[in-house]
C-alpha cells in the first residue's frame, strides 16, 4: 500500500521533491496554504484530504490541533528548516518567496489597504528567508518582498536536510 502524505501546501513541492530523490512511493495530497491564516481551518482541512485512509502529516503544530496524525515534529516549519523563534523576524520560505502577493500581500489584504503594512508589521525588524533552493531569481523575488514590507533581508540557506529527515521519520 502506498503511503500517503497529507501536506500543507506551502511543503507539498518539496515533499515531492524529497520522495521523488529518496525513492519513496508515496502519494502527496496537498492542502491549502493559506490556512496558515486560519488554523481553526487545518484539522478539517487534513482531515477531509485523509478520507479515511492513514496518513501521516506534512505540517508541523501550525496553530492546529492535529492530534491523532503523526506529523513534522515544531511549532512552525520554519523550526523543520531548523530556525527557532526569535521575536521581531518575519520568516520566508521558498513557498513564500514565490507566492508573496498572493498569499502575504493580497492575503492580508495590503493590496486594498497598503497603509496598514506598517500597523501589521511594527514589530518586525528584518525579513528571514530560509532558502531552501536558492536562486537569482528567487533571492531576486525575497528583496522584493522584504522590500514591500519595507524590512531589511537576510538569507539563511538551510536547504531541504530537515524536512528530509522528518520525513524519512514519517513515512520509513
Amino acid at each position: 500500500m502506498t503511503p500517503v502524505v497529507v501536506s500543507c501546501g506551502a511543503l507539498a513541492l518539496h515533499v515531492r521533491q524529497i520522495a521523488a530523490r529518496r525513492g519513496w512511493d508515496v502519494e502527496v495530497r496537498p492542502v491549502p496554504p493559506e490556512l496558515h491564516n486560519r488554523p481553526e481551518r487545518i484539522r478539517a482541512a487534513v482531515d477531509e484530504a485523509a478520507a479515511g485512509d492513514d496518513v501521516v502529516v506534512a505540517y508541523a503544530h501550525c496553530g492546529a490541533d492535529l492530534d491523532g496524525y503523526p506529523r513534522l515534529a515544531g511549532a512552525h516549519c520554519y523550526e523543520v528548516y531548523g530556525a527557532e523563534h526569535e521575536p521581531g523576524t518575519f520568516f520566508l520560505t521558498d513557498f513564500l518567496v514565490r507566492s508573496f502577493d498572493r498569499v502575504v500581500w493580497r492575503g492580508l489584504g495590503l493590496d486594498r489597504h497598503p497603509e496598514l503594512r506598517d500597523e501589521y508589521f511594527r514589530h518586525y525588524a528584518r525579513v528571514v528567508w530560509l532558502a531552501q533552493q536558492r536562486t537569482p531569481a528567487m533571492e531576486q523575488a525575497a528583496e522584493h518582498a522584504a522590500g514591500m514590507l519595507g524590512l531589511p533581508l537576510e538569507v539563511v540557506d538551510v536547504g531541504e536536510s530537515g524536512l528530509e529527515a522528518q520525513m524519512e521519520r514519517l513515512v520509513a
